[in-house]
């Protein structure tokens, strides 16, 4: 864990295609997805995923859509990967639109995209239907989930079997398609916490660079389950196009509420996620040992194991059998990105036997900057630079903080229709992220805040809100925080407030006074041993949790 060690080997490919050609020469038979149809579990292999996309791809080709942009609203499915691979593997752009966005917002997504074809799941045919005539560069209609053609759209399974004949018949246009290393290939529209919706414009040099380069340096083997929404660039890109040319089995989770399940069906290698799913699994199991009145033998096993480790011996896995039980007994490694993570939970993983690596990106970055490595991990970074990225940190202050900068072979060609947008992070090649932070002396990267954020006191120190709140979700008692500026007349701000959403059952029963009371407590002792800049002055509680975007990340108030 102490000593960094060299890349892993990775397969180098040109394009897509060559990348499925790769799989499908070595690994054929393989399965390369598993997913649940009417309660059975069903498998595609790498040489029925390679036909299949051949199939839909030359469907499409013959109706006239090959170097246009391809929209997809859906949930979850293999159908979403096939669509996918399809759309990367031709000479189209891949448009993926988040299913949870409000009507009138994905309808705005899909008309900026310029996008020529909709594939939509049937949960969205209601959608489709109401706002068709609202839609007018769509020329073609897909239904994922229809077995048969509609009055105004084709049935996925449909344009499969045309693309079967047609390919039997020796069209292939299709097949004969190719990219340039620049070309756009995926278009992706985020906004972050806040602001208006910008087309992240990724090319093929950006996708292929990312999964060449990320899985040297960290890499997953075997069986994973596949959670996060598709249309995020960390899913889509790390997960789906990473797993597929380690020619691992990708698992599909149909919903948040079946993970636990199956975890325990799927019995998987690894997992990526999202902090907060991790902070779930972390409290979920703390309360299950509460309950069963545990808590105190698992904190002293814990202590006891740690201790064997030190001597060589490692009893992890007869320990604490029954929690990785739970995660369905295989998981060996969970990664995590999109936030910060902290260093308790970390800690907690590894000494339970699953490594936990956190690490850094951005979609304008496709995503990943940095990672912790599968055996060189520190949880207070993220880790070390993906070697095909450069990183610097632009006007560091006296502390050596300042704003993350990069370039490179992952960092995108632009803002799909935005050059202003475009200039004011592009600049002279680099792009710049928004996020502060700097190298410690092991050279790994530590992300300090977002420089939107800071909040720069009347006496002049500055205040990352993410590191107080990080100290303060270290209490049992409050689930969610945001740390503000007071600020008074003048506009100057003069102390900290953290607005907190306490934890519902850990505070059920309390009074009014009593929460307030203990959230003061808890809010001191967090921050005791801290710099007086960084006490907090005042606290506001909340009845509900905070706004959030559907990656989950807290939509802070500006104005507050």
């Amino acid at each position: 864990m102490n000593k960094n060690y060299p890349l892993y080997n990775v397969v180098k490919f040109y394009d897509f295609k060559e990348m499925m050609d790769i799989a499908v020469r070595d690994d054929a038979d393989k399965t390369a997805l598993k997913y649940k149809s009417k309660g059975t579990v069903k498998e595609i292999t790498y040489k029925e995923l390679e036909e299949k996309t051949d199939k839909l791809g030359t469907a499409l080709s013959e109706l006239g859509f090959s170097d246009c942009k391809f929209a997809v609203l859906s949930e979850n499915s293999h159908k979403w990967i096939i669509t996918f691979i399809t759309v990367l593997k031709g000479a189209g752009v891949i448009v993926p639109i988040d299913k949870d966005l409000p009507d009138t917002e994905a309808l705005n997504l899909i008309n900026m995209s310029d996008a020529a074809v909709l594939f939509f799941s049937g949960k969205k045919k209601d959608f489709v239907c109401e706002n068709i005539s609202k839609m007018k560069a769509i020329k073609l209609f897909v239904n994922m989930d229809d077995h048969e053609d509609g009055e105004f759209y084709r049935s996925f399974y449909r344009l499969v079997e045309s693309g079967e004949k047609s390919l039997a018949k020796g069209k292939r246009k299709y097949l004969d398609s190719s990219n340039k290393r620049d070309d756009l290939k995926m278009l992706v529209y985020t906004s972050g916490t806040t602001g208006t919706a910008k087309g992240v414009m990724l090319s093929l040099r950006n996708l292929t660079s990312m999964v060449y380069y990320g899985l040297q340096t960290i890499t997953v083997d075997g069986t994973g389950l596949s959670v996060l929404p598709y249309h995020h660039t960390y899913e889509a890109v790390c997960d789906i196009l990473g797993s597929l040319h380690k020619h691992c089995t990708i698992c599909i989770n149909e919903s948040l509420r079946a993970v636990s399940e199956n975890l325990r069906l799927y019995k998987p290698d690894y997992i990526l996620l999202v902090p907060v799913f991790v902070e779930f699994f972390y409290n979920a199991v703390w309360k299950k040992a509460e309950k069963s009145g545990k808590a105190e033998t698992l904190k002293n096993t814990i202590k006891l194991s740690n201790a064997l480790r030190k001597t060589g011996i490692d009893l992890r896995g007869r320990f604490f059998a029954k929690i990785l039980e739970s995660f369905g007994g295989n998981l060996k490694m969970i990664v995590t990105g999109g936030a910060p993570l902290r260093e308790e939970l970390g800690e907690f993983f590894d000494a339970i036997g699953i490594k936990l690596r956190n690490g850094y990106g951005i979609t304008e970055c496709s995503p990943l900057l940095s990672v912790n490595r599968n055996d060189y991990s520190d949880y207070r970074t993220v880790g070390v630079v993906v070697p095909c990225v450069d990183i610097k940190i632009y006007q560091p202050d006296e502390y050596g903080d300042g704003e993350i900068v990069a370039k490179g072979d992952t960092v995108m060609l632009g803002y799909y229709k935005n050059k202003k947008a475009t200039e004011t992070v592009l600049k002279d090649g680099w792009f710049h992220t928004g996020d502060i932070g700097h190298f410690n002396k092991d050279g790994r990267l530590v992300i300090t805040g977002r420089k939107k954020n800071l909040i720069v006191l009347k006496n002049g120190k500055n205040v990352y809100p993410e590191e107080i709140e990080e100290y303060l979700l270290a209490s049992d008692y409050i689930a969610e925080v945001v740390v503000y500026g007071i600020k008074d007349e003048s506009g100057q701000e003069t102390g900290l407030l953290a607005e907190i959403y306490p934890d519902p059952d850990r505070t059920k029963g309390m009074t009014e006074e009593e929460i307030t009371e203990r959230l003061k407590e808890e809010v001191r002792s967090k921050t005791a041993d801290k710099a007086s800049y960084k006490h907090i002055s005042e606290i506001r509680i909340r009845d509900t949790e905070f706004e959030k975007t559907t990656s989950k990340k807290i939509k802070r108030n500006y104005n507050n």
